[in-house]
């Protein structure tokens, strides 16, 4: 924040038109952190509430940030942040910045998507909160239960012979592949309007707010959304920005090529009988995946070719669009691993695959998600792409995440 007049001129020259910012809190003594707001205990009495206890601040910070984003809304950029929580919560926040436009939730209403346990949660697992909500939604719960116990037997029961029959055979032979039941069907329609309901709760919880406060939100990218529960058709009667995750790395966690890899290795692990190819055939039955050049794990080692951008980043990217149908509410959260993914690291050439594909595909717009701060590669193709290339020099702009040769100078060198 200490040198966000420079850093802005540079990414405005860059193309940059708009900011996301959060979370909401600062970094103090380590990993201590304070909240970038204060409650507004106004707003509580207003709704009724009990006032919450003062909470530490830094007055200091908070002001700083408050020059920042002026700074950036005189330059027209919009303002989102990355916030979510009672109206209470989200009217403090905007009483406190004024000049945010809305907030964005990350992964609304999302259900777990993971075969194997990774990163919190996996397919086959229900946990408390969700039996709550089923049920406050009428929803019986034995019969949810009974559903998943009986497509879990199933992910348990496939031989090479039923894969190789069915598998390509459509929606009709994938129901006869994993025999999905009354019960088991009853289960995924309850997944689907858990979503939906935690989206009409985070727009009525807005709406409550004293003037409109944009609502965003982050969903897995199409091939996972039928079974996160993210209906792209559906979410655009609630959200005002619908940020597609172009997460496409490598291990770590949400990244398209580690979670392709750790689906594979479940299904050979759970039915030894099965190849891997037979498990990259029943990615393809599940969620019409076929990665290009992909056809053993080892594969996947192997980074990305040409065709994995113009073929599944566009088509990721087609679905999308088709679905949304509001090309001003599409905005694609592009990131490349690392941090706060833990992946393995994307390059400059994949990144720029990225973007290529999606703007062939008729994207207008993207959100670039660093790790925390983007790198002199990226910056490069971001620029190159949106705006004037950037250009090195010991005086200008350089992305935080780079170091200037001088850096490196020993004594007595020159």
């Amino acid at each position: 924040m200490a040198n966000y007049k420079q850093i802005f001129d540079a990414w405005e020259e860059g193309g940059v038109r708009g900011i996301v910012v959060g979370r909401m809190f600062f970094m103090k003594d380590g990993d201590i952190t304070v909240p970038a707001f204060p409650q507004d205990p106004a707003v509580y009495v207003k709704l009724g509430l009990d006032t919450p206890e003062s909470e530490l601040r830094d007055v200091v910070k908070e002001k700083t940030l408050s020059g920042m984003l002026d700074d950036a809304k005189k330059r027209g950029w919009h303002i989102m942040v990355f916030n979510s929580g009672t109206t209470a919560q989200v009217q403090s926040l905007v009483n406190r910045y004024p000049q945010v436009d809305g907030v964005i939730i990350d992964g609304p209403g999302e259900n777990h998507y993971e075969l194997a346990f990774h990163h919190g949660g996996e397919l086959f697992q229900t946990r408390e909160h969700e039996r709550r909500e089923w049920s406050e939604q009428g929803y019986d719960v034995a019969r949810i239960e009974n559903g998943i116990r009986h497509l879990r037997g199933q992910f348990h029961n496939l031989t090479p012979e039923k894969v190789r029959y069915h598998a390509e055979g459509g929606m009709l032979a994938g129901l006869n592949l994993f025999d999905f039941d009354e019960d088991a069907l009853y289960w995924w329609r309850a997944r689907q309007n858990r979503s939906l309901r935690s989206w009409q709760d985070a727009r009525a919880t807005l709406d409550r707010c004293d003037r409109y406060v944009e609502l965003g939100g982050i969903p897995r990218i199409t091939s996972w959304s039928s079974l996160t529960g993210q209906n792209y058709q559906q979410m655009p009667l609630y959200f005002d920005y619908i940020f597609p995750k172009h997460y496409y790395w490598h291990r770590g966690f949400d990244g398209l090529y580690g979670t392709v890899e750790r689906w594979v290795r479940k299904f050979c692990e759970w039915n030894p009988s099965l190849s891997e190819a037979d498990g990259f055939l029943l990615m393809k039955s599940l969620f019409g995946l076929e990665l290009p050049g992909v056809t053993s794990l080892y594969d996947l080692e192997m980074g990305f070719p040409d065709a994995f951008f113009t073929q599944t980043v566009y088509n990721e990217t087609k679905r999308a669009l088709e679905a949304i149908r509001d090309i001003n509410k599409a905005i694609f959260w592009v990131s490349t691993g690392r941090y706060p993914h833990a992946g393995d690291p994307m390059s400059a050439r994949d990144l720029e695959g990225i973007l290529r594909a999606t703007q062939e595909a008729g994207a207008e717009r993207f959100l670039f998600h660093p790790d925390p701060d983007p790198g002199p590669s990226e910056w490069s193709i971001i620029s190159h792409i949106c705006g004037t290339p950037w250009r090195q020099s010991p005086q200008g702009y350089w992305p935080p995440d780079a170091r200037k040769p001088d850096e490196y100078l020993r004594d007595g060198d020159t």
